[in-house]
C-alpha cells in the first residue's frame, strides 16, 4: 500500500502568451466540448472543473518570449479521458469547427488494448490529447508481465 494515497491530479496550470486567444479556445473546448464548469474568470485567470478535472490558464511571464516545445524540460503534452469512441469522434468535428491545429485525428493507437485517441494543439502549441481506452487498458494486463513501450 502507498504511503500516500491520492485521488488524481487535482489541477493542471498552463502560462499562455495571449489570454484572450487561449480563453476563447480553452472555452470552447472545456466548456462547450467538455462540459466544465468555469470557476473563475478574470483577466488574469480562466480556471474551469469538471470530471474530477481542473485545468486553468494564466499569461506567461512577459520577460519569458520562448515559445512551448514539448521536448524541452516540462510538460511533454496532456490527455484527457473520454467515455467513448464517438466522444473522440465527436470532439475531432468540434477542433474542426474550431480551426484548431490538428496533429492527428482519431486513430488507433499501441498504448493500450483498444486506445483510439486524437492530439491536437492549443493557440500556443500546447499539446493535448483525449483519449479512451475500453475496459482496464493496461491495469489489465497481466501481473508480473511488464509492458514493452510501441516504438
Amino acid at each position: 500500500m502507498a504511503e500516500v494515497e491520492i485521488n488524481g491530479i487535482a489541477h493542471i496550470q498552463l502560462s499562455v502568451r495571449n489570454m484572450d486567444d487561449s480563453r476563447g479556445f480553452y472555452r470552447r473546448l472545456l466548456v462547450d466540448a467538455f462540459g466544465m464548469t468555469v470557476q473563475y474568470d478574470a483577466p488574469d485567470v480562466f480556471y474551469c472543473i469538471g470530471a474530477r478535472t481542473g485545468l486553468l490558464i494564466t499569461p506567461r511571464d512577459p520577460s519569458l518570449s520562448e515559445p512551448f516545445h514539448q521536448r524541452r524540460v516540462g510538460l511533454h503534452h496532456l490527455c484527457f479521458r473520454a467515455r467513448s469512441r464517438q466522444a473522440i469522434d465527436r470532439l475531432h468535428e468540434m477542433l474542426v469547427a474550431m480551426d484548431a491545429t490538428i496533429v492527428h485525428p482519431p486513430e488507433d493507437g499501441p498504448w493500450a488494448p483498444g486506445y483510439y485517441s486524437i492530439l491536437f494543439e492549443d493557440p500556443d502549441g500546447i499539446r493535448l490529447e483525449a483519449n479512451f481506452v475500453p475496459g482496464k487498458g493496461n491495469l489489465a494486463v497481466i501481473e508480473g508481465a511488464p509492458l514493452t513501450p510501441p516504438t
